[in-house]
C-alpha cells in the first residue's frame, strides 16, 4: 500500500555537483516535519481511497468485502485503469491536509486522465460526492452505487472529465451522464493541456494556488512540453501561481516513459533551463513526510514571489518551485501474475487481473490484494469513513479540492460599452479588425481583472494592436515587460493560447483567442473535448454557466497574398459546424460595423463556442450601425441597395457568405445591372451561417417558410461561400428544392498572388457569379436569349484579367473600389 516499502533499488542520490539551490534546498526541508498521528491519517487515507479504486474495476457486489469473494461479485466487464491512481490519491490526500493545515484556497488540476477511479475515491471521502450526488452518500449504500456502477451505463465513467474543476487532461472526466467532479479540473479527452489550464486558471485569481499534477506519459506530448514556459507569462502580483507535480510512475499503456527514464541529474538540468526549481519526492521509506514538506517549501517559495511582487520589489525572472515525484506504477496493486510483474510496470496500466470474473487464481490474487488495505479498519459498520481519516480533510467544504467554486459557479459577465460608439460611416472602407480592436480595448478598460486576450504572435499582422492603447502584453521575462501586467498574451503556441483559455475561462472569466484562419486548426481537437465538456455540464443541475470561447479568425484565405498557398485554409469552419448545435456558432460578418455587434452579443454570451470570420483589410462598409444590429439579429437579410427593385420578384438569389466573397457578389449585381438589365437580382447576405441548417436541427435555423420568404420557393439561388462548399452543402440537406442551389467556395486554389487572382482561381469572382446568375435565370426570356454570349463574355473578362495579373502583377487598377451603390452614401 502507498507508504510501504517495497522491494526497489534505493532512489537515485542527488548528485553532488547539481546548482546550489537544490543542496540548500535538503537542508531547509529539515525544518519542517509532519508527526506520526498525521502520517496514520494520510496512510489510512490514502487505504481507503485505494481500496475504493481497485474495488470500482472490479466489484459488482460485496463492496465493503465482509465476505470472501466469489465470481458473482466481480462485473461482467472490467473496465478502468488501475495505475496511476496510487500516486494521484497520495497527491489528493497530501494537498487537503496541507489546505487544512495552511488555511489555503488550491484548485487541483489533473493530467492523467486514466485516474477517474482515484479521483472519484477521494471525492467521496471527502464527501464531495454526495454533496452534488445525493446518491452516492457517505455510507454503505452510497458507497455501493459508487463502485458497482462504475464504468456501467447508470454510473460514473473510467474517464475523468472538465466538469469537476480538477482537470484531467487525458480524459474528461463525466463524459456521459455525470459531469463528473465539481470541484477540480479534469483536462480530458487527450493528453497535453492541463498544464496550460492550469496557468489559464490562476490567471487574475491572486489567493489560489492551481497544483497540476502531469503523468510522464502526457509530459511526452508537444503542448506540454510548450506549457513549461508558462510561468514567463504570469505576473505575481497580479494572479495566483501554479504548482506543476511531475508524476514519474515510469510508464505508460504499454512502454517505459521518456521521463521515467531520466535520472534526476537530467531533470534538474531540463527544469532548470525552463526556470523551475525543482524538487524530488521518492523517498519510499517515508514517502508522507518526503511529500508533505516538499509541498510546505514549495508554497513558501511561491509566497515569497508573490509577497516580492505585491510589495513593489518583484523578482526578475523568479524561480518558481515544482515537484517531481517518483512512485511505482500501480503501487501497492498485485505484485505479479504468472511470472510477468504487474506493480512497476505498464501491465498494471488498466486491469492488472483482467480474469478475475472466471479465473481462481486471479480471484484469489484480488481477494488478497483487496484485503490487505484492511477495509474493515478504515469503514464504520454503517460504511462511513473513520474519524482519524476525516482528520486530513479540511473542515469548511469550500475549501475541500472537489468543491471549489471556481470550477462550477464562478461566472462574471463582462461589463460591456456601448459598440456603436466604435462603429464606422456606412460607405468608407475600414478594417474590421482595426474598428473591433477598438472595441476590445475598451472592453479591458471596463473589465480589468476579468477578460483576457490569448493570441499567438499574430496581433499586429491582424490590425489587432488597438488593444494595447490602454494595456500591455503580460510577459514576465524580461526586463522591459517584467511586472508591468497586461491584458494581452501573446505566445507562438496555439495550444497554450487554448489551454490558457479554457482554464480562465472555466474559472468564470471571459477570454478572446484570435488568429491566423488557416492555424486555428491546430487545437481543432482541444475545441471538440472542451464542448463536449459543455454539452455535459448543461445537464446537470449544479454547474453554473460559463462564458463563451470567443475566436477571431482573421488573416483569411481570400487575403493571403504575402503568405501564399500555405496560409489558405478555412477548415475550421467545418469542425465547428459539426458540434452539438446547442454549441457551435460560426459567424461571418460581411464588413466592420456587423463584426463589431457579433463581437458584442458573442462576448456577453454564455455555454457556447463562437467562431467569426472577418478580415483583417479595409473593406466597404454597407450597413449603419442599426442596419447592422438589425441584419445580425435576423443573421440574414436581403441587401435592397445592390438588389434589383429592392429584390422583389427576383429572377436569381445571389447570396454572398463572407467578406471577400460578398464583395463579388455586390461587384457582379452591379456588372448585371449594366450587362443584362433586364435579369432581376435579390442579393442576400448571410452573417450566420447556421440558420441555413435544416429546420430544427439548430436553435437559429429557418423554418423552411423563413427560409422560402428570404430565398424564395422555386427561385434559383447561387451561394458564393468563404468556406468549404460541402459545408454548405450538409447545412442545406434536408431543404425543400435543392436542385436550384448552386454554390462556390474554397477549392484548394492558390498561391502567392494578387487578391482577385485568389477570387478567381476558386471560382468566386464576379465574373464567376454574374455567370452562376445568367445561367440559372431560365425563366427571364430576355436574359435566355442572350445567355451563351454573357457567359463568354464573362469568360473573356476572366481571362484576359488573369492575363493582366501574371503580366503587371497585380490587380486591375479599380478592382476594389469602393462599389457604385455605396459612392453616394459615403
Amino acid at each position: 500500500m502507498p507508504g510501504e516499502v517495497i522491494d526497489r533499488p534505493n532512489p537515485q542520490p542527488l548528485p553532488s555537483h547539481l546548482p546550489d539551490y537544490v543542496e540548500n534546498l535538503q537542508i531547509k526541508l529539515k525544518h519542517e516535519t509532519l508527526d506520526q498521528n498525521s502520517c496514520d491519517a494520510l496512510l489510512k487515507f490514502r487505504r481507503a481511497a485505494c481500496y475504493i479504486a481497485a474495488a470500482m474495476i472490479f466489484l459488482e457486489d460485496n463492496t465493503l468485502l465482509r465476505n470472501e469473494l466469489t465470481f458473482d461479485d466481480i462485473k461482467p466487464r472490467l473496465l478502468g485503469h488501475w495505475g496511476t491512481c496510487p500516486g494521484l490519491i497520495m497527491v489528493y490526500s497530501h494537498l487537503n491536509y496541507l489546505i487544512r493545515k495552511k488555511n489555503l484556497d488550491m484548485l487541483f488540476v489533473v493530467g492523467p486522465g486514466h485516474g477517474a477511479p482515484a479521483i472519484l475515491a477521494a471525492l467521496w471521502l471527502e464527501g464531495s460526492l454526495e454533496k452534488f450526488y445525493p446518491e452516492y452518500s457517505r455510507d454503505s449504500e452510497g458507497l455501493h452505487r459508487l463502485v458497482s456502477r462504475f464504468s456501467t451505463t447508470a454510473g460514473l465513467p473510467r474517464l475523468v472529465a472538465k466538469n469537476f474543476m480538477m482537470t484531467t487532461e487525458a480524459d474528461s472526466f463525466f463524459q456521459s451522464y455525470q459531469c463528473g467532479n465539481p470541484g477540480s479540473i479534469h483536462e480530458g479527452g487527450e493528453l497535453g493541456y492541463a498544464l496550460a489550464v492550469s496557468f489559464g486558471a490562476a490567471m487574475d485569481n491572486p489567493d489560489l494556488i492551481v497544483p497540476c499534477v502531469i503523468g510522464d506519459g502526457e509530459a511526452e506530448s508537444g503542448p506540454t512540453a510548450a506549457s513549461w514556459h508558462a510561468i514567463k507569462y504570469l505576473d505575481p502580483k497580479e494572479s495566483g501561481a501554479v504548482l506543476p507535480i511531475l508524476h514519474l510512475n515510469g510508464f505508460k499503456i504499454s512502454e517505459r516513459t521518456i521521463f521515467g527514464c531520466m535520472d534526476n541529474k537530467e531533470l534538474v538540468a531540463l527544469f532548470s533551463g525552463y526556470g523551475y526549481q525543482v524538487r524530488f519526492v521518492e523517498d519510499l521509506n517515508d514517502i508522507d513526510t518526503d511529500l508533505h514538506c516538499s509541498m510546505v517549501w514549495a508554497v513558501e517559495e511561491i509566497q515569497k514571489i508573490q509577497q516580492a511582487a505585491r510589495s513593489g520589489n518583484p523578482i526578475l525572472k523568479p524561480r518558481w518551485p515544482m515537484l517531481i515525484l517518483r512512485t511505482p506504477k500501480g503501487w501497492s496493486g498485485p505484485k505479479e501474475l504468472n511470472g510477468q510483474y504487474i506493480e512497476g510496470s505498464f501491465h498494471s496500466h488498466q486491469v492488472p487481473l483482467p480474469k478475475a470474473k472466471s479465473d481462481k487464481q486471479q480471484l484469489s490474487l484480488l481477494q488478497k490484494w483487496l484485503s490487505d488495505y484492511k477495509p474493515e479498519e478504515l469503514f464504520t459498520e454503517g460504511g462511513d469513513i473513520i474519524d482519524e481519516i476525516k482528520s486530513v480533510i479540511p473542515e469548511e467544504n469550500t475549501k475541500k479540492l472537489g468543491q471549489r467554486v471556481e470550477a462550477y459557479n464562478s461566472y462574471v459577465a463582462p461589463n460591456l460599452p456601448d459598440w456603436k460608439k466604435f462603429c464606422v460611416k456606412r460607405g468608407t472602407d475600414e478594417s474590421a479588425m482595426k474598428a473591433v480592436g477598438k472595441l476590445i480595448d475598451a472592453v479591458f478598460v471596463e473589465n480589468p481583472h476579468t477578460v483576457r486576450l490569448f493570441s499567438p504572435d499574430e496581433l499586429e499582422s491582424n490590425k489587432l494592436d488597438a488593444v494595447f492603447e490602454n494595456t500591455n502584453r503580460n510577459f514576465q521575462w524580461d526586463e522591459f515587460a517584467n511586472a508591468r501586467g497586461g491584458r494581452v498574451i501573446e505566445v507562438l503556441s496555439e495550444h497554450m493560447c487554448q489551454g490558457f483559455m479554457q482554464g480562465y475561462t472555466l474559472t468564470g472569466r471571459t477570454a478572446i483567442f484570435p488568429s491566423y484562419e488557416s492555424f486555428l486548426g491546430i487545437i481543432h481537437t482541444m475545441m471538440v473535448q472542451y464542448s463536449k465538456f459543455m454539452k455535459m455540464a448543461l445537464e446537470t443541475n449544479w454547474h453554473g454557466p460559463v462564458s463563451s470561447i470567443n475566436y477571431i479568425e482573421t488573416s483569411t484565405w481570400a487575403r493571403q497574398e504575402h503568405n501564399g498557398f500555405s496560409h489558405q485554409n478555412p477548415s475550421f469552419i467545418g469542425s465547428v459546424l459539426k458540434l452539438k448545435p446547442t454549441a457551435a456558432r460560426v459567424y461571418l460578418p460581411p464588413d466592420a460595423n456587423t463584426f463589431l455587434t457579433t463581437m458584442h452579443h458573442c462576448l456577453k454570451s454564455k455555454n457556447y463556442i463562437n467562431l467569426m470570420v472577418g478580415s483583417k483589410q479595409p473593406t466597404p462598409v454597407y450597413l449603419t450601425p442599426e442596419e447592422a444590429e438589425n441584419h445580425c439579429r435576423a443573421g440574414a437579410s436581403v441587401w435592397k441597395f445592390c438588389s434589383t427593385d429592392d429584390g422583389l420578384n427576383p429572377d436569381v438569389v445571389l447570396v454572398g457568405i463572407g467578406v471577400e466573397v460578398m464583395y463579388e457578389v455586390v461587384q457582379a449585381a452591379e456588372i448585371l445591372r449594366e450587362r443584362a438589365p433586364s435579369l432581376r437580382v435579390r442579393v442576400v447576405n448571410v452573417t450566420d451561417l447556421m440558420i441555413l441548417d435544416n429546420e430544427g436541427q439548430h436553435p437559429h435555423a429557418l423554418s423552411n417558410e423563413g427560409f422560402n420568404r428570404l430565398f424564395t420557393e422555386e427561385r434559383p439561388i447561387h451561394f458564393n461561400y468563404h468556406g468549404y462548399h460541402t459545408e454548405l452543402q450538409g447545412l442545406l440537406f434536408g431543404r425543400p428544392r435543392l436542385d436550384r442551389v448552386s454554390i462556390a467556395g474554397y477549392m484548394e486554389e492558390g498561391s502567392t498572388t494578387t487578391p482577385f487572382d485568389m477570387m478567381i482561381v476558386n471560382r468566386v469572382s464576379r465574373y464567376h457569379v454574374a455567370q452562376a446568375a445568367i445561367g440559372g435565370a431560365q425563366r427571364n426570356e430576355k436574359v435566355r436569349a442572350h445567355q451563351q454570349e454573357l457567359h463568354a463574355e464573362f469568360e473573356q473578362k476572366i481571362k484576359e484579367t488573369r492575363k493582366y495579373i501574371i503580366e503587371h502583377q497585380q490587380d486591375p487598377a479599380g478592382t476594389y473600389d469602393t462599389p457604385n451603390v455605396l459612392v453616394n452614401v459615403a
